[in-house]
């Protein structure tokens, strides 16, 4: 760092201790209080351009983006190097007084009196109209893109507020193994890992850890990773993903829908009314999560069904109800549709079968409308011992495999239910994103490890 100059308080604020100085640095998003200060921000350049006598430099802190002014007359000669010889991504430091100007970004402007680089680097290497593979494969410097980080936001806010709400509800937070010695959901799409010297599974939910909690404490949840090996490229699956699991004891599937419904209109109606800027930037209008009013209406398999033939597809009872169906299910739909009572082979052993019709179970996915599809899935749970060890006949799983879940319906078994709420897919639809992959910040699909 350059020795200090003569009244520059740009230079005392870097010589005084980190853990002063920080106490004087000004966010971006507090500018708009600050009209007419004098203030110091910091962070990465975001744009840059420039003219024989003014230069703009704009600079992005993690909470917005500022324009600052710099004029070649009015600033040090150091400064106005500076100012012209920066790269994407160099970090800088900032102090001039806050104007209003509609014509910058966020209709605030920093007119600078003093700028300095901290840190220049190199040319950054993404520029415009990359293709999707090449800002997959820089994912660890594409993450810095206003969208990836707004749709964090999103995604902090939400999650967030589903906490609240579960938490007005009674719920408690618990925690559950990420290593497994059985397959939840089945073997199919399980990740088998070596465990000192034995196998384990990567946990594909935590569920039936909850279904274990709930006799200690009827109402719980887990918010934590869950691992799939589907061999799918579509734009709404990951390999690994982030899931919000209540379980609660004493809920029938009806009730278990219900909560689904208030839990949804509570995340819509709290986005809509308090992330207005972050909605606008994805030309996502608010009223349309404002009209999103539990409860939800419900379609059953057989119904299901019954309307795609009625729309030309060629489609049977057993057949599964994939994205493109779920689609046209709900494409003239402004609400979210639970898909009900679906077969019993095509779910798991652990949901409880349908008493007006065996052939299917209590279950219920929500799809979300405008071509998101499933963002919850939930059902009733098997409740009877007798029941569950011929479910899991029925599914060809060995017994011994759930020996201590199964052992859960000799004590205390009462009716209970639960439903996993995917937040990478809820962010999607509230944010009308293309692709899941940009809801979480390195996306992990069956061809993408890395970064």
């Amino acid at each position: 760092m350059p020795n200090s100059k003569s009244g520059s308080k740009l230079q005392e604020l870097l010589n005084e201790d980190l853990s002063k100085s920080e106490k004087k640095i000004t966010r971006i998003s507090d500018l708009k209080d600050n009209v007419g200060k004098e203030v110091f921000v910091r962070g990465w350049v975001y744009r840059q351009r420039g003219s024989t006598n003014l230069a703009f430099v704009l600079i992005r802190d993690g909470t917005g983006v500022v324009q600052c002014a710099i004029k070649s007359g009015d600033v040090s000669e150091d400064t106005w190097k500076d100012a012209n010889d920066v790269f994407l991504e160099s970090v800088v430091y900032a102090y001039g007084t806050v104007a209003k100007e509609e014509r910058a970004p966020g209709g605030y402007e920093i007119r600078a009196k003093e700028l300095k680089v901290e840190f220049r680097g190199e040319a950054f290497p993404i520029g415009k109209d990359q293709s999707t593979e090449f800002l997959l494969d820089v994912r660890h410097l594409w993450v810095r893109s206003q969208a990836i980080i707004n749709a964090l936001k999103m995604k902090a806010f939400v999650m967030r507020t589903a906490r609240e709400f579960l938490d007005e509800k009674g719920f408690i937070e618990i925690q559950t193994p990420i290593f497994t010695s059985s397959a939840a959901e089945g073997g199919a799409t399980v990740f088998e890992v070596t465990y000192f010297g034995g196998k384990a599974y990567l946990a594909q939910t935590g569920q039936l850890y909850s279904e274990a909690l709930i006799e200690g404490y009827p109402l719980v949840y887990v918010f934590a990773p869950s691992f799939r090996a589907e061999p799918s490229r579509t734009p709404r699956h990951l390999t690994e993903f982030w899931q919000l699991e209540p379980e609660m004891a004493f809920y029938n599937q009806r009730m278990n829908m219900e909560l689904q419904g208030e839990l949804v209109e509570r995340i819509c109606h709290e986005v809509a009314r308090k992330q207005t800027d972050i909605l606008q930037k994805f030309k996502r209008d608010p009223k349309d999560l404002l009209g999103i009013k539990a409860p939800f209406e419900s379609m059953t398999y057989a119904k299901a069904i019954e309307e795609l033939q009625k729309k030309g597809l060629k489609i049977k009872w057993g057949d599964g109800i994939g994205l493109d169906e779920e689609k046209i299910l709900v494409q003239e739909n402004t609400q979210p549709v639970f898909l009900t009572n679906q077969p019993k082979e095509m779910r798991a052993f652990y949901m409880k079968i349908n008493p007006d019709d065996p052939r299917t179970v209590l279950d219920g996915d929500l799809l979300a409308p405008e071509g998101i599809g499933e963002i919850i899935g939930g059902s009733e749970r098997v409740s009877d011992y007798d029941e569950l060890v011929k479910r899991l006949k029925e599914m060809k799983l060995k017994e011994k495999d759930y020996k201590w879940y199964v052992e859960l319906r000799k004590y205390g078994s009462v009716p209970h239910s639960g439903f996993g709420m995917g937040s990478e897919r809820l962010i999607r639809w509230l944010l009308k994103l293309e692709s899941i992959r940009d809801a979480i910040p390195f996306p992990r699909t069956m061809n993408r490890l890395e970064p």
